[in-house]
């Protein structure tokens, strides 16, 4: 067991402004940071975001603004501050590719690679897409069209600096095979290895003229060329966390070998980490992380969301229609991660009424208006490990005890971070209480007088709401900390039910 965790992000390109998908990667990694720093302590847990503010569509978006590349950076990376603060996203650290620490680690880099000769110089002349930017091999395209984007390419001809790629792939292969963790899900480490037993790597263009790009960070052997966006981006990882000492070796308090580190991104920038990035680390001599997570899409009807479209979902609409635990809960639930997830604001409001109104709400509203009717406010003063209950009560004692294993399970079965196995766990639990009220009727407990079946049964809900308030906090932070509140030490502070239905009869 490793004693220190670090998470990332991808860092957001900033050519616009945040979305759904940039919440729900930040949203899952928030949690497994949460997650984690229960189990390990604060101190030993380190999330990282932040934002990727060079090359060729940050400089067109810029001057479409009417500002300067810096000035549009500013503003835009901004935005993301502002979101992950309003989801609460609780980081510690979130790196931009404009600051001086990170251009000096890249710059360092370029200049270990270059010394050791993994990167060379070349006329390269071929196809580039210039919205992707990416220079593509004649054996990936047709018809002249971007592979990716599906955008015309144009005919480039200029001299570059290249990484060698095709030198390590057969190490890649090799080390991917040996470490069925280190891709996941399963099915994108079958695409990963599928594409290197199919395909002949090419080696990396890692440099454009400043010519026709100024904004990157300049190369330190060669002036006139800037850093390849994807080269500097990927290199935030250590940028962030540590740095090379005067002999070339990285060293990071948080890429140590005691330390389990984790990249989470969407699927569409797997090869990029799964390929160009364990390469550049062989290449730097740093350890490799144990792994590289590509979750899926959420999809519109089927479709996936674009600008273009016209159905992107914005992030704060929906947190500030219906809530920010309601949004977490909703994108960790709905779908498996790692799987595409289809989104509607139908299904957010059937897991609202359901899981949260009636399941989750009504088990604490109905048990703190008991705690109140008849014991005053007060919860008994009962173990209830020294109580014996009947067949439910004691499948809901031993599931309080079982829970924290069960979710530990999830998140670390070898297999990916299963959120809505986890949550189901919780629910089962919830599940148990509401039908353990409608089974036993507390109301004729206390007709019949039957005072101390009475107190027990009330500490035995009110026990599990403590342990679903706790494990639910990684999830659903904010509603973690009402429901700690409403509880208080044992004097309930009943408010409002957490979760009023949403009245879909209104809804044309």
């Amino acid at each position: 067991m490793k004693k220190k965790y670090y998470i990332t992000t991808p860092i957001y390109y900033v050519n616009a402004s945040p979305h759904i998908g940039h919440s729900y990667t930040n949203i899952a990694a928030d949690v497994l940071a949460r997650y984690n720093r229960q189990g390990l302590g604060e101190g030993n847990v380190w999330f990282l975001t932040g934002t990727d503010e060079h090359g060729q569509k940050i400089q067109k978006a810029a001057d479409e603004a009417g500002l300067s590349a810096q000035e549009f950076v500013n503003k835009v990376s901004g935005r993301f501050r502002d979101l992950w603060e309003r989801l609460g996203i609780k980081y510690d650290d979130f790196i931009r590719t404009t600051e001086e620490r990170h251009e000096k680690t890249v710059r360092r880099v370029l200049e270990i690679l270059y010394a050791k000769g993994d990167i060379y110089q070349a006329r390269y002349e071929g196809w580039y897409c210039t919205p992707c930017e990416t220079f593509w091999p004649q054996t990936q395209i047709t018809e002249q069209l971007c592979p990716d984007c599906k955008r015309p390419l144009e005919r480039i001809s200029e001299t570059n600096y290249f990484f060698k790629l095709k030198k390590y792939q057969e190490w890649l292969q090799g080390h991917i095979e040996k470490n069925p963790e280190f891709v996941l899900p399963a099915t994108r480490r079958n695409e990963v290895l599928g594409f290197l037993k199919n395909n002949q790597l090419e080696d990396l263009c890692i440099s454009r003229p400043k010519e026709r790009l100024s904004w990157g960070i300049p190369l330190p052997f060669s002036p006139q060329h800037v850093t390849y966006v994807w080269f500097d981006a990927l290199i935030n990882y250590i940028s962030a966390v540590g740095e090379f000492d005067a002999n070339g070796k990285y060293i990071s308090k948080w890429w140590d070998n005691d330390t389990k580190v984790v990249h989470l991104m969407g699927k569409d920038i797997l090869r990029h980490h799964a390929v160009y990035w364990p390469i550049m680390l062989e290449c730097l001599g740093i350890r490799q992380p144990d792994t590289i997570f590509a979750h899926g899409w959420w999809l519109i009807d089927q479709a996936k969301m674009s600008k273009s479209l016209g159905n992107v979902v914005n992030p704060l609409d929906m947190a500030n229609k219906y809530g920010i635990d309601t949004y977490r809960y909703f994108l960790l639930r709905d779908a498996v991660f790692g799987n595409d997830g289809n989104f509607s604001e139908e299904a957010i409001i059937k897991r609202f009424n359901g899981d949260l109104a009636n399941d989750l709400g009504n088990l604490i509203y109905r048990t703190l208006t008991m705690v109140e009717k008849y014991y005053q406010g007060a919860v008994p003063g009962i173990e209830i490990d020294k109580i014996n209950f009947d067949l439910s009560g004691e499948a809901i004692k031993n599931k309080i005890k079982a829970l924290s294993g069960e979710i530990t399970a999830e998140f670390n079965q070898g297999f990916g971070f299963a959120f809505e196995q986890a949550l189901e766990k919780i629910w089962e639990l919830i599940a148990m209480a509401n039908k353990y009220v409608e089974e036993t009727k507390p109301w004729n407990l206390a007709k019949e007088n039957k005072t101390e079946e009475l107190k027990a049964f009330i500490r035995l809900l009110v026990e599990v709401i403590r342990k679903v308030s706790q494990e639910v906090a990684p999830f659903m932070p904010a509603t973690s900390a009402l429901i700690k509140e409403q509880l208080g030490a044992d004097i309930i502070k009943k408010g409002q039910p957490l979760f009023p239905r949403i009245d879909t009869s209104k809804k044309s």
